[in-house]
């Protein structure tokens, strides 16, 4: 068979009540657009009856939807690294398969590749979602944008499209659960690679449940991005911890030297120089260790704008 232009992943666990309709847009929408596609589902050992959904519509539209299926349920990020994996086009469309997102959309990601790598759905701020989850969703933006120096409008959002090849080179980084958005977001923009935003309208899930724990994936996020940037720019984390802690050994040292009215160095003050120093140790030691063991990409696609040849200079 002739290899597709793009390939839609869909991570399907318990998803039911929603995948049929999902699928339907998807296939609808790619094919009205005149697009070489396919359609990977990916069953997660659901509990319910969407792997026979999934097979129905497959003798329905047999020249677009693949089903694959895992044994168990091994997560989200676990069903993404197998749909990718399977893939076949240039293009990899991941997106959530409980109806959150809108298949129209994807056109809009897919004309910005090339130039870009990734382009991610980013959530607009009339997001109707829980209080605490925006909140949440704030923080992390915000954290990840300062460790990777780069305006990260979206971190989790899971509607996002990237080159097959490029998102290749992260598989072994995948996290079985929800926070792979997280690992692809943080690993595209520190190897180099180019990543853009597109608002996008995301609505709340009229059927099932969200499989998102707050207290428990929201540690696992924000143990993610400290991960990410500690394989990539450990400097990052360390300098400013190096930065407080002699801070603190100074101010304390003030105070001493203002309390006794004469020089002295306070026993603090020394064990919090001797904890700044080696926390710059590490992180110097630890970037030697990134610098030497990371590959970084992202030359695929550079702009580059020369002046039109003159034959007059020409000699020969």
């Amino acid at each position: 068979m002739n290899k597709p232009q793009i390939s839609v992943v869909l991570p399907v666990y318990n998803e039911a009540e929603a995948v049929e309709e999902v699928v339907q847009q998807v296939i609808e929408t790619l094919s009205t657009a005149g697009k070489s596609f396919e359609v990977l589902a990916i069953n997660d050992g659901s509990q319910d009856c969407s792997e026979e959904k999934l097979l129905k519509l497959q003798r329905e539209y047999p020249q677009w939807l693949r089903v694959a299926a895992h044994v168990h349920n091994k997560g989200n990020g676990a069903a993404l690294r197998t749909g990718i994996r399977l893939a076949r086009g240039e293009i990899v469309v991941c997106m959530d398969s409980d109806g959150q997102h809108r298949a129209a959309e994807m056109l809009n990601l897919l004309a910005k590749i090339p130039p870009y790598d990734m382009v991610v759905g980013a959530r607009t701020r009339d997001y109707a979602g829980k209080w605490y989850r925006n909140l949440g969703n704030h923080f992390y933006n915000w954290f990840a944008s300062w460790l990777t120096q780069y305006p990260i409008l979206d971190l989790t959002s899971g509607f996002r499209a990237m080159r097959r090849e490029a998102v290749l080179h992260f598989l072994p980084l995948f996290p079985a659960g929800f926070s792979s958005p997280t690992t692809l977001t943080m690993a595209f923009l520190k190897a180099g690679y180019s990543v853009a935003y597109v608002p996008i309208q995301v609505y709340p899930r009229t059927l099932g449940k969200s499989k998102i724990n707050v207290l428990k994936d929201g540690r696992k996020f924000v143990l993610i991005i400290l991960r990410m940037i500690m394989l990539y720019d450990p400097l990052r984390i360390f300098l400013p911890i190096s930065n407080f802690l002699l801070f603190l050994g100074l101010a304390a040292m003030a105070a001493g030297v203002w309390a006794a009215g004469r020089l002295v160095v306070p026993g603090s003050s020394v064990v919090l120089f001797i904890a700044g120093v080696l926390a710059m140790l590490l992180g110097l030691v630890s970037s030697q260790i990134s610098n030497a063991t990371i590959t970084y990409h992202g030359d695929e696609f550079v702009k580059l704008y020369e002046a039109p040849f003159s034959g007059a200079n020409e000699e020969s």
